[in-house]
Formats: structure tokens, sequence, C-alpha cells
């Protein structure tokens, strides 16, 4: 039997716990975990309680503050991530810098500069960083990879892509910490990471230039006054216009988050359930995108946070012809119990266009679990990887994160400053990430 890796987790919140239990159950053959990090001594002992249960042993919890401590006293292999966006450079660097490799929830960072000091600290050290990008495994996703890898339609020369957040998941984005830029680097880096590194790897290039469009169209005060809300609080626990509020969140009834966020405000002060019509929101909730990519391909991108129903809609046009591709997923609100983001079969589809012949539609893989089945597999490839290559290199390491992230660091500035950004000016030098080959402009092309 294998030596066990040794993990310890900095951030207790709803994401966490995936790992938590990976490690406890499923791998505990091949995983230990030594310890346990917030700055909710609340959340981390609940935490540390779960454990408990699961196992018999009650791992060690350490202040945030304390991080350097249970390093030294816990001596993990691999420290794991999942705190707030804004805080993930500084652990990740940290962990690092004490000799642990580490495996980060996405996006690695939030803003340009504490992108180069991530990578500075990981070509320092020489320790590796995962990026744990759990669509990249879902296995309709996989097979869009695998279609464009294949040459199902030649070399793509332009993407349509439209992401849809509803108006249960969408406006969570805008009652958590979230909400502003400071915390998240905005959805066009905490959830549009998602979506560019899908792009990146699809097309297996990288993003070059940007030019962003954008504004808070719906999760404002002014929509509050429309659906007449004025006796709003600046929470839903408690708020006047709870029973009338089409976006009330009960905390108190959901067992998932009572536990982990309501009784747990006393430490730290934080609201889960901050109103989505708050002025004190600073983030876009509807932004277009154009984004320039190294091989010439060219994107426009959109994100809608109010929509009806949850997914996207792709459409890849190339050099052979067109695959158009949607996915629906389920309603859910981030740690309320519920599986997140599963795959609505009834809803997705992909379809073939070829040039000079009949349009076709191709059975989708089949997915089940969280985020359209990524999450099983991608937690099957951290902690008991197979040794078989895997012919779409879905796993991301640094270069990976730092593209990812470049999309929607470069939309912030252009956001900022009216103009086109450059990938090159915010991070200069950054490697590419290891992707499979891809069709090329040289490939013939059919004849009628």
């Amino acid at each position: 039997m294998p030596d066990k890796t040794r993990y310890a987790i900095v951030g207790t919140g709803g994401r966490h716990e995936m790992y938590r239990d990976a490690i406890l159950g499923e791998y505990a053959a091949r995983a230990e975990l030594t310890g346990l990090c917030d700055n909710n001594a609340g959340r981390a002992r609940l935490s540390a309680g779960r454990a408990a249960e699961l196992t018999g042993v009650t791992p060690p919890v350490y202040a945030d503050t304390d991080f350097d401590r249970m390093i030294a006293d816990t001596r993990p292999d691999t420290v794991i991530v999942t705190s707030r966006d804004s805080t993930h450079d500084r652990y990740i660097r940290r962990a690092m810098e004490l000799g642990c490799n580490v495996i980060t929830e996405k996006p690695m960072t939030t803003d340009a500069e504490k992108c180069r000091r991530v990578l500075e600290t990981q070509r320092a050290t020489g320790r590796s960083l995962r990026i744990t990008f759990n669509y990249r495994y879902s296995p309709p996703r996989t097979q869009i990879k695998d279609l464009l890898q294949s040459g199902i339609i030649g070399e793509v020369l332009s993407v349509d892509f439209h992401w849809m957040l509803d108006i249960h998941h969408g406006a969570d984005y805008f009652r958590r910490w979230h909400r502003n830029r400071e915390n998240s680097g905005s959805l066009l880096v905490h959830k549009a990471t998602h979506h560019f590194d899908l792009v990146n790897w699809w097309l297996g290039t990288v993003p070059q230039s940007v030019y962003a469009t954008g504004r808070r169209a719906f999760y404002r005060p002014e929509t509050a006054g429309r659906y007449g809300l004025d006796k709003r609080a600046e929470r839903c626990h408690g708020c006047p216009e709870a029973a009338r509020c089409p976006f009330f969140l009960d905390m108190a009834a959901n067992p998932c988050l009572k536990a982990l966020y309501l009784d747990q405000e006393e430490y730290d002060g934080y609201h889960r359930d901050q109103c989505v019509f708050s002025d004190r929101i600073d983030i876009k909730d509807s932004v277009a995108l154009t984004v320039d990519y190294q091989n010439g391909a060219r994107m426009s991108y959109s994100l809608n946070a109010f929509m009806p129903w949850e997914g996207y809609c792709i459409v890849f046009n190339g050099s052979k012809g067109r695959l158009e591709h949607k996915t629906e997923e389920t309603v859910y609100v981030n740690g309320d119990g519920s599986v997140p983001g599963a795959v609505k079969p009834e809803g997705t589809w992909i379809r073939v266009y070829p040039h000079f012949a009949a349009a076709y539609e191709i059975p989708v893989w089949e997915a089940v679990g969280g985020h359209g089945g990524g999450d099983d597999l991608l937690l099957r490839d951290l902690f008991n990887p197979d040794a078989a290559p895997d012919p779409w290199m879905r796993r991301a390491d640094h270069r990976g994160g730092a593209w990812s992230i470049l999309t929607g660091i470069a939309a912030n500035v252009s956001l900022r400053e009216q103009r086109r950004v450059t990938a090159d000016e915010l991070v200069p030098g950054l490697e590419m990430p290891d992707y499979p080959p891809m069709p090329a402009a040289t490939d013939p092309l059919p004849l009628r």
C-alpha cells in the first residue's frame, strides 16, 4: 500500500466539504487530513466535528493567523485552498514557501499583481500548484474537447459563448462576499474563470486581447422598487419584506445553511444572506466580451446573472463546419445541500453542421453529479490518479490557472479604462499550458 499523502485545508466554507469528505471517505487509504484552518472558529470546529463523525478522529483546528503554525505542527504534503478568492494568493504562496504542494479552487487569484506574485513564488520554490477545473472533467465538456480535437469541424475560427446564471444561483452571488470586487475579482474572475478556462482548453490556445462592456442592470435598488419592496432590509434574515420578496433566502429553514453560516455569525459577523438589491454591491450582473486568441480565433462572450434558466449555449465555427452545444443545469444555491450544477439531460445536446452535408445530432456523454459530473472525476484524479495518459490533458497547473483568470482580469481593466487590454501587459512572458494538439490551418479542406 502506498504511503498516505497528508492534506491540510484552509477555508471551511461550503466548497471545502467535497475535498474533506473525499479524503476521509473514498480515498482514506491514500489520503490523510492533518488540519483545518479558517478565520471563523465556529465554522472550522463544525468541519472538525463532521470529520470526527466520519472517522472517530477530530483533526486539529487553527485560526487563519496561525496558518504557519498549522504547517509546522501537522506537516502536510499538500495544502488545499478553499478560502475567499482574495486570500488565495496569500495561502498558495505561503504554503509553497513552507515546502508544501498546493491544490486550489478556482480562481487561482483575483488580479494581475497577485497572479504575478503566485507565479514568482512557484518558480522560486519549484512546488506544484493544481487548479481544480472540475468543468474540464464533466463528460459533456470533455466530449466537446474530444470532438474539436478530432477535427470534426476543422480549425476553429470563431466562438459564440453565452452563459446564463439563473435567478436562484445567479442571485446568490449578490448575497455573498462575491458581490464586492475586492473579494472575488467580480463574476468575470470568480465565475467566468471556469468558462474562459474551458475555451482555452477546448481550443488549445490562450487569450491575446480583451475588450469588455458591462453594467449592473438587475441587482440594484431600482429593481426592488419595481417589485414594490419599499421596506427591505440589508439582509434577508428578519427582513420586513421576507414574505413578499421572490429572492428571500431563509437560512433558518435550511439545516445546511443554518449550521454553516447563520449559527457562525457571532465569530466573524459575516452575513450570508445580504440583500441582492443593495447599493453596496459593486460587481456587474451583465457583461459582454470580445476576446482575440493567439491562434487567430475570436470569441464573443456574454454572462447574465438574472436568467430564468441556468446553463450555456456555445457555437464553434470551423473551417469544415459548425458545432453547436447547449447545456441546462439544475437549480441550486451554494451550500444548501443540493447537488451543484448537475446537467439536465433534457436540456443538453450537441449538433454538427458540416460543410456540404446534412446536419446531425451526436448523443451526449452521460453525466451524473456535481458540476456536470465533473466533481467525482476530478476527485479521483486528485486523490487516486490513473497512471494511464489522459488524451484530453484535463489537469491544470499554475499556467492554466493564470491564463484562465487573465481574460477576466483584462476584462475588468477594459471596463474601467474603456479600451482593449492585452494579456501580456498584465503578466508578461507567461508560458503556454500543456494542451493536446488541435487541427491547424494547413489541414486539407473537403471538396464538395
